[in-house]
């Protein structure tokens, strides 16, 4: 582990502490898993990104998924 300093105003380290002591870990525990957080936030925002402008390149064909309905719908009781 490497030590670091981080800057932050009042408000942010009095609501920091509030969450650490919610979740049962410290200050340093608590901003590693906010960055983890943010991190897959972040990846999964680009991802989706990614599929948006495929799909805005090529936009799906009239009837391409028609074979699938069959699959996915609930069978008849």
């Amino acid at each position: 582990m490497k030590t670091i300093q981080v800057v932050v105003d009042a408000r942010t380290l009095k609501l920091a502490d509030r969450e650490a002591r919610s979740a049962g870990v410290n200050r340093s525990a608590l901003i590693r898993r906010a960055v983890a957080f943010y991190a897959t936030k972040r990846a999964e925002a680009e991802l989706a990104a990614r599929h948006r402008a495929g799909y805005e390149r090529k936009p799906v064909a009239p009837g391409e998924f028609d074979a699938w309905d069959a699959v996915q719908a609930w069978p008849e009781k």
